[in-house]
């Protein structure tokens, strides 16, 4: 029995739980070589390749860009170590996402004391009457006066162009 020597597209995909066209993507932004074509066109990924594409589904799952592993796989490919790159993107990677963790955290604890004071106008509503919950948003008390309006945060901000 011969070894296995490559996949084609279908294999490869069903292998590494993506689509055929994201392997095209992949290649298209330079993640994952372009495989040989067999005699009747169809693509041939060598073995390597699955390994290449889970290591490009990690990457992206930690918060790398195709982009910038485009360029940091040109790079290890040449045969030039990228590590230190890495490590500075991961980093700075690091850092975004403490500071939206902390947006968050403060989000979150905005809307807790909100539902506090929501809870307690309902509490002070007879039923059937109008409790005003979204413009008392708009109504700050005595302490929230020297605070700036808050805008989205930046990490809502991120999720609304991604379909929201």
């Amino acid at each position: 029995m011969a070894l296995k020597t490559g996949f084609r597209s279908g294999e490869l995909a069903r292998m590494a739980g993506i689509s055929t066209d994201t392997l095209r993507h992949y290649e298209r932004k330079g993640v994952l070589p372009r495989p040989r074509r067999s005699m009747n066109g169809y693509r041939e990924y060598d073995t390597g390749a699955l390994e290449r594409v889970r290591l490009v589904r990690r990457a992206l799952a930690v918060g790398f860009t195709l982009s910038e592993l485009g360029e940091i796989l040109r790079e290890r490919d040449g045969g030039r170590p990228p590590c230190r790159r890495v490590r500075e993107l991961a980093a700075a990677k690091l850092s975004d996402m403490e500071t939206r963790l902390g947006e968050m955290i403060a989000t979150r604890d905005e809307l807790r004391a909100t539902l506090e004071h929501w809870d307690t106008r309902l509490a002070k509503t007879a039923a059937g009457e109008p409790a005003a919950l979204l413009d008392s948003l708009a109504a700050r008390g005595p302490a929230d006066k020297e605070k700036p309006l808050r805008s989205a945060p930046r990490w809502r901000r991120r999720l609304k162009g991604k379909g929201e």
